[in-house]
């Protein structure tokens, strides 16, 4: 039986073809571990497990899975000043807690699970190669903060058939800083409210 998916920019199911023949890769950002798991937590997880497993028994393909687990950010911050406890030690506990789920539901792990802290050196070459080709900018308001322009991408909104003046800015998105609000973040520069070990 062909492996067929849904290609969001053609709006048609499409037979699957390896970019490398017997070997399929899938990413999945992961969960931002501000809170205990619950359903929303691990359907994602189970969905992805499903079809890993058809392309790896189904179609003999060596699949690498990649799940990101976000181990800091604004959520987990504020979680940890209203609770008085380290952001990492509230970051640790649920990705632990997670990891416990998924294995209960029988999610095979990741082939690599990579944490955002773990890589903040990658992340900000990242942003320097985007900010110097014009398609991310650091806020004027000496925030730190850095944001993708939207607008800098003619294809934006292309995989949603979305156009940029059609979407919606997020209600709960912070604009301060932004050239449009639907830029979005991909650095939160470090507020005076955040302990030293976030920045």
């Amino acid at each position: 039986m062909t492996l067929r998916l849904f290609d969001s920019l053609t709006r048609e199911l499409r037979d699957f073809v390896p970019v490398v023949p017997g070997k399929a890769g899938i990413y999945i950002c992961g969960l931002t571990t501000q809170a205990p798991p619950h359903l929303g937590h691990v359907r994602f997880a189970v969905a992805f497990d499903v079809l890993r497993r058809w392309m790896a028994r189904g179609h003999g393909l060596e699949v690498t899975l990649i799940r990101n687990v976000t181990d800091i950010d604004d959520k987990i911050l504020a979680k940890a000043a209203e609770d008085g406890e380290p952001w990492f030690a509230i970051s640790y506990r649920n990705e632990i807690e997670t990891a416990a789920a998924l294995e209960a539901l029988g999610v095979l792990p990741p082939t690599y699970e990579p944490r955002a802290t773990g890589h903040v050196p990658e992340m900000v070459t990242l942003m320097e190669t985007l900010i110097a080709a014009g398609h991310a900018y650091v806020a004027r308001d000496g925030s730190g903060d850095v944001y993708f322009d939207v607008r800098s991408w003619p294809a934006y909104g292309e995989l949603t058939h979305q156009k940029v003046d059609d979407m919606v800015d997020a209600e709960d998105a912070d604009p301060r800083g932004k050239r449009d609000p639907r830029d979005f973040a991909l650095w939160k520069g470090r507020k005076d409210s955040e302990p030293a070990t976030a920045s």
